[in-house]
Order: structure tokens, then C-alpha cells, then sequence
């Protein structure tokens, strides 16, 4: 049986790469490079769920194909909830990872509440339906940045059950813990479910 093919509405190469390793052959997973559109796409609103909801619609209405979308945000608990939505633009418009872990952890300097969670939201369109599915992985953050790999807030963030920083893991290991592994899991088990 030919793979689905879907559109993953996103310019992050990082995200293309672990949603690829989840996914495996069964689903043929497509780039917005690959599809020929080089666009960013705005995220204006002040949830996760709306923001990957406008993603994958503005890529379905260019596209007219199955397609999805995710946004994650890192959520301390010490910070309501910051920087959640604004995760990657924390510290400005230019998606700085460095700077954006430099001003989490300032302003988390002092504070003995370091429980964080990864959230992931994914926004499936499929045969012109709206889905969502949610992932979220619980830890803590640390006061320094640890391990080169990953990227984001990965550094600095050990999942519960672990040692070690998502930045210090292999990408097989770190999908055991991920936030976006549960939340692609649940959007393979609806494509399974829906595509038997």
C-alpha cells in the first residue's frame, strides 16, 4: 500500500527530523520546501491550539491537501505559565535559542520551584476535517545549560523518569520522554484508525 502523504506545515528542519523519526515509512511526510512554498507562517494568537490551527489552515487553503501543523511551548510553573506560546520569540523576534534560555533562566535565578512541562499541540486537517491532539512531557528546568544536541529549550530541561537534559540525548532517547512523540502518537493512532 502507497504511504499517506501529508503536508507538515512548518519551517523547522528540527521538527521535520523528530516527527520523521516517530512516523517511520508508513506515512510520507512532506516539507513545506519540498511543496514549493517559502513562506513564515504568522503565529498571532495566545494559544497553542490556535496558533497550529492557523498553521496547517493556511497551508491547506494554499495546498488543498492533508496536511498538519504543530506549536510547543515550554510552560514553568514558577512563571504562569511563561514562556508557553512565546517560547520561541521569548527574548525577540529572531528566535534566538541562546537568548531565549539566557532570559529563562534570569528570571528563574533564585527560584527553588523549577517544575516546567513541554506542551505540544498538532492540528491535523484530513479530508477537509479538523483534529487536535496534545502531548505534554513534565520535568524540571536547571540552573545552566547542559548537552549539545536538540534544540529549543532542550538544554536546559530534564524530563521526569530522566538524568539527563533533552540536549545531552540521542533522538531515540529523547522520544521516549517527548512531549511531541505523545502527541504524534496520538495523531498515528487516528491516521491508523482512519486508514485501514
Amino acid at each position: 500500500m502507497e504511504p499517506v502523504t501529508l503536508v507538515f506545515a512548518t519551517n523547522n528542519q528540527h521538527k521535520v527530523d523528530e516527527i520523521k523519526h516517530i512516523t517511520g515509512s508508513k506515512y510520507h511526510i512532506v516539507t513545506l520546501q519540498e511543496s514549493g512554498i517559502e513562506i513564515d507562517i504568522p503565529e498571532p494568537f495566545d494559544t497553542l491550539e490556535e496558533n497550529a490551527i492557523e498553521k496547517s489552515r493556511v497551508i491547506h487553503k494554499m495546498l488543498n491537501s492533508n496536511c498538519f501543523s504543530e506549536d510547543t511551548g515550554l510552560e514553568v510553573e514558577v512563571l504562569n505559565g511563561e514562556p508557553g506560546v512565546k517560547s520561541a520569540r521569548y527574548a525577540g523576534e529572531d528566535k534566538n535559542f541562546a537568548a531565549n534560555i539566557d532570559k529563562l533562566l534570569q528570571k528563574m535565578q533564585g527560584k527553588t520551584n523549577r517544575n516546567a512541562q513541554f506542551r505540544t499541540v498538532i492540528s491535523l486537517i484530513l479530508n477537509n476535517q479538523s483534529y487536535l491532539f496534545e502531548g505534554i512531557c513534565k520535568g524540571i528546568i536547571i540552573n545552566e545549560p547542559n548537552g549539545s544536541g536538540g534544540f529549543g529549550y532542550d538544554a536546559v530541561f530534564i524530563p521526569e523518569g530522566s538524568s539527563k537534559t533533552f540536549a545531552e540525548m540521542t533522538m531515540g532517547e529523547k522520544n521516549v520522554f517527548s512531549h511531541r512523540r505523545k502527541a504524534t502518537d496520538k495523531l498515528l493512532e487516528f491516521l491508523n484508525r482512519n486508514h485501514e
